[in-house]
This record gives structure tokens, sequence and C-alpha cells, in this order.
């Protein structure tokens, strides 16, 4: 049977590398899962997350083990594990969007819709029309519709603000007002 050493205030211990992980899990098990937790925020992760440190120290059979080697391990494998996480589930967990919030948020009737179809087809220019058009219908960014375009990405953030102030006016004028949070 392998022996390992523990360091416990200053002093190393020599005991065998079973009794050695079930101290250091009874011992440090509480801390490095609130360390978890408070930087995943997530029960299970960061329950395995600690697992899986106890389980590589039992196999690696890592010899002088201290609280903060412990911890540093259990921050770089939650860090690692954000890393991991795709863009989307990062804005997930950082912008949790209640899906209530957005079914219960006040859109646009038909009739305001139909006003703004109208302005934008009457009341901007050819250019302004298809930037706006190029930016809500297709989806594209600043950059794809300045290329298109052949104008700078400064005239493609003039265009939808002119467009945006046009609409608000138009809008006002027609007494919508935007829904107050």
């Amino acid at each position: 049977m392998r022996l390992a050493f523990l360091r416990l205030g200053g002093e190393c211990m020599c005991m065998t590398t079973k009794d050695d992980i079930e101290r250091l899990f009874r011992t440090h098990y509480a801390a490095m899962y609130r360390l978890a937790m408070l930087i995943l925020r997530e029960d299970d992760v960061a329950r395995d997350i600690v697992h899986d440190v106890f389980e590589a120290l039992l196999v690696s059979g890592k010899s002088d083990v201290s609280a903060p080697y412990l911890l540093t391990a259990v921050r770089n494998r939650c860090l690692k594990h954000i890393r991991h996480l795709s863009v989307q589930d990062r804005m997930k967990e950082v912008h949790s969007i209640n899906e209530m919030e957005i079914e219960n948020e006040e859109w646009p009737d038909d009739d305001t819709i139909a006003l703004i179809q109208y302005t934008v087809s009457k009341d901007l220019s050819d250019t302004c029309r298809r930037v706006v058009a190029m930016r809500f219908t297709d989806g594209k960014s600043y950059n794809e519709i300045a290329e298109t375009l052949g104008v700078s990405k400064v005239a493609v953030y003039k265009h939808l603000r002119h467009a945006i102030d046009v609409l608000r006016k138009k809008l006002s004028k027609n007494g919508y007002n935007r829904p107050t949070s």
C-alpha cells in the first residue's frame, strides 16, 4: 500500500492514501464545496468538481497536500469548466432571463406595427431604409451592413440612429408611449 504525507499546520503526517483522502475529505470538503458554489452557482457541478479533485488526488497519490492546494485545485477545475461552456450557456447563466418576464412584456399592437412599417417606407431615405431592413429584418451586424453598402460602421450607426429618432417622433405624435418597467 502506498504512503502519502498530509501537511496540517506545518506538521507532516504519514498515513495510507485511503486514510489520507478520507481525512482530507472530512476536513476540507465543506470549504471546497463553498468555493465551487461561489464560482459556479450550480450545486451538481460544484459537487462533481470537488469529487473530481479528490478522485485525482487518490489516483495521483500526491504526497504533500495542504488546504490551499485543495482550494486551488477546485478553483482551477471550476475555471476550466467555465471555459468549456459554450458562449450561449455562459450568457444564460449570467443573464438568466425569466421566460415569464418576456411573456408579460408589452408588445406593440397591430396598428403600431403598421405605423412603424409605414413610417419606414415613407419617411426614411432609401439608404436609411436599407440599413434598417438589413439590421432588423436580416439580422446583419454593423460590419456586414457597412461592407454590403460600401460605407463605414459609423455611417451605419448614424442611419440607424436617424431611423430610431424618426420612429420615436412619429410614435409619440400618435400617442404611443414606451412601456415603463
